[in-house]
């Protein structure tokens, strides 16, 4: 999944490219919306300077070994084309794929139930009646974007080349405009920046002073928030003119991706003190950019968000409708009706289903304080089993196959065991750092998901249901997870 829905829309017949070419490839695919709130959701979570700064420095190290998990088995295993939920399947049994398959479905329509309340907090930069992006007026636009898209989508359009154009333009000039604006117009204030890098904070939910490490953990879920989508990088692997170039290009581009992401945080904690970074409306770019340079700063944000998300929103209506029309389609554990596509060749039953699911979640934005950066920490918490999955299956193959590797892919086998094991311990980290309420949320969304496999089971008569000790192990983890979520809720340990 690409954070920014491009991977979803690329070109039935590409282009082979060129080294140059590439990079720019994977940093499209990798950069999305999450990078307009950058320089405000990581210290709205209670970090300070330095932990924003550690938390790069994890994440860099993390991604990078995530990148190169799924780089590798795309190598390794090229007869895997299910998507990566295909290698929990066959690393480790078909309740362990299809859990992996369902959390990268709803991660996936979480991510733009995400963008909604963005898209029209930018909108009601130019139109107030949207205000902040959640309330009625804003979920009743939302709605017929995202119906219009489903609509779009079951006619067969999944090629938008012209979309995609315009999205990367749109990310891009706006973000490299404000860090010129910030550097050379100076609006970074040295002084406010250092007074900035060990601030006092506090947990925005209890009220509680952080510890160092606490507000590294704050600060870690926004890191591979705006990471979302390294998985899709992989693809354009069979696009390149050197099949050498495709490695060389996604470091390059990762390193470039990293620099962005670093210079957008560090250059936001220069300009205004970090309780006011906190408190920046959506898009927090914007507001970063008025304080900078004045008011045309935050139209070209704004305007930029706009078109960035009406185009990435169309890319995750095709990705909703296709994880689980593809998982269907190869009997993972999805109901037969999943499989169903109309005259157009649309997965029709899937693209409903999808609509729905962010409808209702629409709606529930309505009767909560719940914004933008609470969806996409859901989302964020839903893709980590996946990523985990593809760790864990990359180690399993890097110690049980090793002969496997030989004229695949450069190295020695060694270098990609310590890859996917520091992947794993990433993946393991980043669950952790979602805290209880994240924890509490994922759970209570992948728990339905054990129905839904039972019934696809007992649909086509297959009784062998949790056919290995790991996926055992899922099931056993899924149940516990549920009951204590819902021992957390009642006793008022997590709220929403």
């Amino acid at each position: 999944m690409a954070d920014n829905g491009t991977a979803a829309t690329s070109a039935a017949t590409p282009k082979k490219m060129g080294f140059f070419p590439l990079v720019f490839t994977v940093i499209t695919l990798i950069v999305g919306g999450g990078v307009f709130s950058l320089c405000s959701d990581m210290v709205a979570s209670g970090a300070d300077g330095q932990s924003v700064i550690n938390a790069w420095v994890i994440s860099g190290i993390g991604v990078f070994c995530l990148m190169f998990t799924f780089f590798t088995l795309s190598r390794v295993k090229p007869e895997l084309k299910g998507g990566i939920y295909a290698y929990a399947t066959e690393g480790f049994g078909q309740f362990s794929g299809f859990t992996s398959a369902w959390g990268y479905w709803i991660s996936a329509a979480f991510c733009i139930i995400s963008y909604c309340p963005l898209l029209f907090s930018a909108l009601g930069y130019f139109f107030p009646v949207f205000g902040d992006g959640t309330n009625m007026a804003s979920v009743i636009g939302a709605s017929v974007v995202v119906w219009f898209y489903v609509f779009v989508v079951s006619r067969g359009v999944t090629e938008a080349a012209i979309v995609n154009v315009v999205v990367t333009l749109a990310k891009l000039i706006p973000i490299f405009t404000a860090i010129l604006a910030i550097i050379f117009l100076q609006s970074f204030d040295p002084s406010v920046f250092m007074a900035n890098l060990h601030a006092t904070t506090v947990d925005p939910d209890t009220g509680a002073i952080l510890t160092d490490s606490d507000k590294v953990l704050a600060a870690l879920t926004t890191t591979i928030w705006v990471f979302i989508g390294i998985e899709g990088a992989v693809a354009i692997s069979g696009r390149a003119q050197d099949d050498h170039d495709v490695g060389r290009a996604t470091i390059v581009a990762f390193v470039c991706v990293l620099v962005i992401y670093l210079l957008i945080s560090l250059l936001g904690l220069g300009v205004m003190p970090i309780e006011d970074l906190a408190a920046l409306d959506n898009p927090p770019l914007a507001g970063l950019m008025e304080a900078a340079v004045g008011p045309w700063g935050a139209t070209l944000i704004n305007f930029g968000v706009v078109l960035s998300l009406v185009g990435s929103m169309l890319g995750y209506t095709v990705l909703t409708s296709e994880v689980p029309f593809e998982a269907a389609q190869t009997g993972a554990g999805f109901p037969k009706a999943f499989a169903k596509s109309n005259e157009k060749g649309a997965p029709i039953v899937t693209l409903i289903v999808s609509g729905l699911i962010v409808e209702i979640f629409l709606f529930v934005m309505t009767v909560s304080s719940n914004t933008y950066q609470f969806f996409y920490t859901i989302s964020t918490g839903l893709i980590l089993l996946p990523y985990l999955f593809s760790a864990a299956y990359l180690i399993k193959v890097a110690f049980s196959e090793s002969s496997g590797f030989a004229g695949k892919v450069r190295g020695h086998v060694g270098l990609y065991r310590v890859l996917s094991i520091a992947g794993l311990v990433y993946a393991v980290l980043l669950i952790y750092a979602t805290g209880t309420t994240g924890i509490a949320i994922t759970s209570l969304l992948y728990a339905p998901g054990v129905l839904v496999y039972l019934y696809s089971k007992h649909e086509r008569g297959e009784k062998d249901l949790f056919n290995t000790p790991v996926d055992k192990i899922v099931l056993a983890a899924t149940l516990f997870m549920l009951v204590l979520s819902i021992f957390w809720i009642a006793t008022g340990q997590v709220a929403f």
